[in-house]
């Protein structure tokens, strides 16, 4: 079959906005033209992120009505432990209240000033929480992963020889672990194959250097594993997903990912010391040990979600659904990074607006433009997010420039997608009529979320 099966009837649904074209262009005009300074009340499709944008199932709605909200020792933690050891095999499982919280806390024990954390590739806040310790974070993508144009299996995967080099070069001693991230985000959604983890896993432990895994779309990961790599299509998602997590040392994870959830994280480790002092951490800045800065009746919606992102119904859809979105973008000649990953479609700025320079943000012009057109929310992943100037004011590109279309979980349908294609070949139709943009202010760290905008 061509079309794609919703595994799911809708049982609740939400109004969204229709707006006008003229109240779009003074909307984002107010928002400085940073789609992150909208309003949510002026969005018809929100495709910012698909972070803690999940619709909930009715048995993560009723674990809700039956949290326990004991501060320490909740039912509802247990659960939530018992069912991410499950998956994950990790002995030190440490809840917080979303991804960067993990990030955090990870890097306050790891990190600091001359520490060195190779990756495939850091997603924004993983730098950004890495780098505020003034450790350096390392993107080491494969050289497949670094052209959105090349069609390949697993984009997603870590440069090999390049991770051994970096480690030769800078000393193992200054590298206190490595990183895979898992999909790689930043790369387009891209996976990361099984033999690449386990190279990975090889080569730091020559090393003895630890290995931990950015898990937070792993369920996507392993479904792409069992459709791509050879001698795992008779496998199961939990199987192949165990087997990731066993060439790990610890991972972190934003569960508002495949978690299937609106809230909630973890830090994960096989290590005693960093164990607790992770915990140690936790406590002063999150909460207590058991719920980690989240209510526990999240606890127990993420305990229902962790299993139902294992449903490879489920999965089939949602992978389905963004390479629906791909192929409509390709009949219309849109370029876009191919092949579709996980969570998203990365558009190629590049390519969709080759007279605008990465200096002045190819990506922020085409995603502005498509809220305008549509009333579709997107985000920028280029230069505004990666780029910036070096010590003698020139200008350093970010690798790519992407515009990223994230695909909430279980929350838009077949023509909402349909709809989304409609708008984007639309702007891509007149696309020479795209404008350079301008940074106006910026924040020291992170600009991408609340710089300001305008037409240069």
């Amino acid at each position: 079959m061509k079309s794609f099966l919703e595994p799911f009837k809708i049982k609740a649904v939400e109004e969204i906005p229709i707006t006008t074209r003229e109240e779009r262009e003074l909307f984002i005009k107010e928002a400085n033209y940073n789609t992150f300074s909208l309003r949510s009340e002026h969005i018809t499709i929100d495709l910012l992120t698909d972070s803690g944008t999940t619709a909930m199932s009715s048995k993560q709605w009723a674990a809700l009505m039956d949290g326990d909200e004991s501060y320490a020792g909740s039912r509802n933690w247990f659960e939530f432990e018992a069912i991410v050891k499950e998956i994950t095999g990790f002995k030190h499982i440490i809840p917080t209240h979303q991804g960067r919280a993990a990030e955090r806390i990870l890097f306050a024990v790891v990190g600091g000033e001359g520490k060195i954390i190779p990756n495939n590739t850091h997603f924004d806040t993983t730098r950004g929480n890495l780098e505020y310790t003034k450790a350096i974070a390392v993107d080491l993508p494969s050289k497949d992963g670094a052209d959105p144009a090349v069609i390949a299996d697993f984009k997603g995967n870590i440069d090999l020889e390049k991770l051994e080099k970096l480690i030769i070069e800078k000393g193992a001693e200054n590298i206190p672990i490595g990183m895979l991230t898992i999909t790689n985000n930043s790369g387009g959604g891209q996976p990361v194959s099984m033999e690449n983890i386990r190279e990975t896993k090889r080569i730091l432990s020559k090393y003895n250097i630890p290995l931990y895994i950015d898990c937070c779309r792993f369920a996507e990961n392993a479904y792409f594993i069992k459709k791509r790599e050879k001698g795992y299509e008779n496998k199961t998602i939990k199987e192949i997903a165990r087997e990731m997590f066993s060439y790990a040392d610890g991972a972190t994870m934003s569960a508002k990912k495949d978690g299937l959830s609106n809230s909630g994280g973890f830090v994960a480790t096989n290590n005693d010391e960093v164990a607790e002092q992770a915990k140690t951490v936790l406590i002063v800045t999150e909460g207590f040990i058991t719920y980690g800065g989240l209510t526990r009746r999240d606890l127990a919606a993420l305990a229902q979600g962790f299993r139902e992102v294992l449903n490879e119904n489920y999965l089939e859809y949602r992978i389905g659904q963004v390479k629906y979105l791909g192929d409509l973008l390709t009949q219309g000649g849109v370029p876009y990074l191919e092949p579709t990953g996980g969570h998203g479609v990365y558009l190629d700025a590049k390519r969709f607006a080759p007279h605008i320079d990465p200096e002045f943000f190819p990506g922020q012009s085409i995603a502005v433009e498509i809220y305008k057109e549509g009333g579709i929310r997107c985000c920028e992943i280029g230069s505004v997010m990666f780029g910036g100037y070096d010590d003698n004011g020139n200008f350093r590109p970010a690798a790519m420039e992407l515009v990223r279309m994230a695909i909430p979980r279980r929350v838009y349908t077949k023509s909402h997608i349909e709809y989304i294609a409609d708008s984007i070949i639309n702007v891509y139709n007149r696309r020479d009529e795209l404008k350079p943009m301008k940074i106006t202010w910026q924040a020291p760290f992170l600009r991408h979320f609340t710089a300001k905008f305008d037409y240069k």
